[in-house]
């Protein structure tokens, strides 16, 4: 495998579709820029304008607002391959900040560059525009979280959801991953106090369903766990485009798209 097909981006779409040698080229280019960011700095600031995006290629950061009396909501975590900056660059300023949990590495990509796969590589610009949308998809899960779900089932359902995203990257296997959050980043993410976060995993723990010790987690029985949380893992691991080869997009999907630009008024 070349380096190219080793960075987080390309091994997450290339579990989506079968990514052809230009394409894998271009998403090298993607993550060939990196800038280090030391652990706790800021990588985006609320209320700051960014006109770019960069892409996580290692570590793990936080999506997040602080209320004006100090309490803090994470709205989500952000782990290599993911995009940071989106949808901040549609906004006249940041809309939340991002902070590297532990030292991270960032790679720039101007937003134009990202348009301009549509007319270079438009199979890939779908795919990588369908990873932004699985942010959208993750906000409404842990939305439905938080109304809904009780204790349990949101801290039954976050573990899967990391395990999922993890996986997409080889950061996971079936049954264990790396977790570097503390009970209060888990809490803030999930809305929750650490009281109840700490009582949640010692009651995961008993019942044999998932432990964790020193950040790495262990899930026991998968199928009572899926259970338990109502996880269905579709809305970040399936590409609706994925039964198209790259030949078959380019022959079936750019002459509607030619003929839509030619249609328009």
């Amino acid at each position: 495998m070349s380096s190219g097909e080793n960075f987080p981006l390309t091994q997450r779409l290339a579990r989506l579709i079968a990514l052809s040698p230009g394409e894998i080229a271009m998403l090298r280019e993607f993550q060939a820029s990196p800038r280090n960011v030391a652990r706790g700095r800021e990588i985006v600031l609320e209320g700051r304008k960014y006109d770019g995006l960069m892409v996580l290629i290692d570590g793990v950061a936080l999506r997040y607002r602080v209320l004006q009396d100090g309490r803090r909501q994470v709205l989500n975590i952000i782990l290599p391959g993911d995009f940071i900056g989106f949808p901040g660059c549609f906004f006249e300023s940041a809309l939340y900040s991002i902070a590297a949990l532990g030292d991270c590495t960032v790679s720039p990509v101007p937003f134009s560059r990202l348009l301009g796969l549509f007319e270079t590589f438009p199979r890939l610009g779908a795919a990588i525009f369908w990873s932004l949308s699985c942010e959208t998809a993750m906000y409404a899960e842990h939305l439905i979280g938080v109304g809904r779900r009780s204790a349990l089932e949101r801290v039954a359902h976050f573990l899967l959801e990391m395990q999922t995203r993890l996986q997409a990257i080889g950061l996971a296997d079936d049954h264990s991953f790396r977790l570097p959050l503390t009970q209060e980043l888990l809490a803030d993410a999930l809305g929750l106090s650490v009281q109840y976060v700490n009582q949640t995993l010692r009651q995961l723990r008993e019942e044999d369903l998932v432990s964790v010790e020193r950040h790495q987690v262990t899930i026991h029985n998968y199928e009572a766990l899926t259970a338990l949380a109502d996880f269905e893992r579709t809305y970040i691991n399936r590409f609706r485009m994925a039964e198209f080869s790259a030949e078959n997009w380019l022959e079936t999907e750019m002459p509607n798209l030619t003929a839509g630009t030619r249609q328009a008024p």
